[in-house]
């Protein structure tokens, strides 16, 4: 049933369930009506349908052809999505789970306005077009 606890809750199986569905959208709008989204797999002989229906899944990971490929490539990021699992591991993405990001920028010059009003005169506005005609992925 759809209110039963292997389709409203995470579960950590194998867990296998079949439903009935009138088309591969009904089963993409199932598939994506959870709230948990760790891994999927997708059995077809179109690889390429395979490839374009994995890319509509809401999940961390999705196999096309196989089941949890995903889990034993290490530079691949292992983890769900929405209220799926605690963030990622493995590869460049796992690292960046450890990781606290910051943009630090420093001024390079000072501009002969301030760039960050709207009220300009129309001096400024010549400055401004000169400045984004000249200057503008120069620095």
């Amino acid at each position: 049933p759809e209110d039963s606890t292997a389709i409203t809750e995470e579960t950590f199986g194998p867990t296998v369930v079949i439903n009935k569905v009138g088309d591969l959208e009904e089963a993409v709008e199932k598939a994506n009506a959870v709230n948990y989204g760790l891994g999927s797999a997708i059995f077809t002989g179109d690889k390429k349908r395979g490839l374009a229906l994995a890319e509509k899944l809401d999940a961390g990971m999705v196999s096309v052809n196989s089941f949890l490929a995903f889990a034993g490539i290490a530079a691949l990021p292992f983890g769900g999505s929405g209220d799926s699992g605690f963030g990622r591991i493995h590869g460049a993405d796992g690292l960046r789970e450890f990781a606290r990001p910051r943009a630090i920028t420093v001024e390079k010059f000072s501009a002969p306005l301030n760039l960050m009003t709207m009220t300009r005169k129309p001096r400024d506005i010549k400055i401004v077009k000169w400045m984004l005609a000249n200057v503008q992925g120069k620095m």
